[in-house]
């Protein structure tokens, strides 16, 4: 009998506005891996409300994470979210040290900003340990500014070409990880995501890429990175072809954005992807 596979996911925990492990535990139970949440901080919703309260789980992750190490517990996915300091990202690092067998997928979704800058509660410092992680993984998964900042590569709003997106993802797949792929990229009346694979297997230039593009839809909303990062995660932890992962949520992701608008979600409840859960398929 084949055991069912698991995956850890650490993140942080928001009780109400659809993002981070609220979201990821049914997209990833949904492609039928066990998702088996490390808390960061819990939220009583996210920081895009008025008010919010908010629980720091850093002192407490490591007494966590020994349980699980004193359980022998064995994971075939491994992926980081927000992490909001230098001691979470050290301890991360730590947990997938121990934890990460070569079999293992490691994931690290960088999130460190948007639209051309870091978020408030990054620091230089935190930006050098952000690229010591991204070392630790297997797959990556920034938008352009977060690809930018791990390279140290000026922003810009004009149009990017493709040399240089190709040039981003060969600097951040130099630093560790097999497969890169650079989200939100503006194209017009379209979006894109660029996928780079790079394996001592492939022939010729040992590269294989794509640049994989969607109609823009209705308004950004807080979680669509968490569900991305969730079904990427889960299908690596499947043995699904990188490009039709990246695929399957970018469309999945203009479904429940389509869901969302036809029933007037506020922008701070993120997507309803429950109301099309069921499209999803492992």
């Amino acid at each position: 009998m084949s055991r069912q596979k698991k995956a850890a996911i650490i993140n942080d925990i928001s009780g109400y506005g659809r993002c981070a492990v609220t979201v990821a535990l049914p997209i990833i139970s949904k492609l039928k891996v066990q998702c088996c949440p490390v808390p960061t901080s819990i939220f009583s919703n996210h920081t895009g409300f008025p008010t919010y309260y908010f629980d720091d789980y850093t002192d407490r992750m490591q007494p966590y994470i020994d349980q699980w190490k004193e359980l022998g517990l064995v994971f075939d996915g491994i992926q980081t979210g927000f992490l909001g300091s230098k001691k979470q990202i050290e301890i991360v690092a730590g947990f997938i040290r121990d934890f990460g067998r070569e079999e293992t997928v490691v994931v690290v979704d960088p999130i460190m900003g948007d639209n051309g800058k870091s978020y408030a509660t990054y620091t230089e410092e935190m930006c050098r340990e952000m690229r010591r992680l991204v070392v630790l993984a297997d797959i990556v998964t920034p938008n352009l500014t977060e690809a930018c900042i791990l390279t140290g590569r000026r922003y810009h709003e004009e149009k990017w070409k493709m040399k240089e997106i190709r040039q981003l993802a060969g600097e951040l797949s130099s630093m560790g990880p097999e497969k890169v792929v650079i989200t939100g990229i503006p194209q017009g009346e379209y979006i894109a995501n660029y996928c780079y694979e790079a394996r001592a297997d492939m022939q010729a230039s040992g590269i294989r890429e794509k640049l994989l593009r969607t109609m823009k839809v209705g308004t950004q909303r807080c979680g669509t990175g968490d569900i991305f990062a969730a079904i990427i995660t889960a299908d690596a932890v499947n043995g699904v072809a990188f490009d039709t992962s990246v695929k399957k949520a970018s469309n999945f992701i203009k479904k429940c954005i389509l869901k969302s608008m036809e029933m007037e979600i506020p922008l701070t409840d993120g997507v309803c992807f429950e109301e099309i859960l069921d499209t999803l398929k492992a």
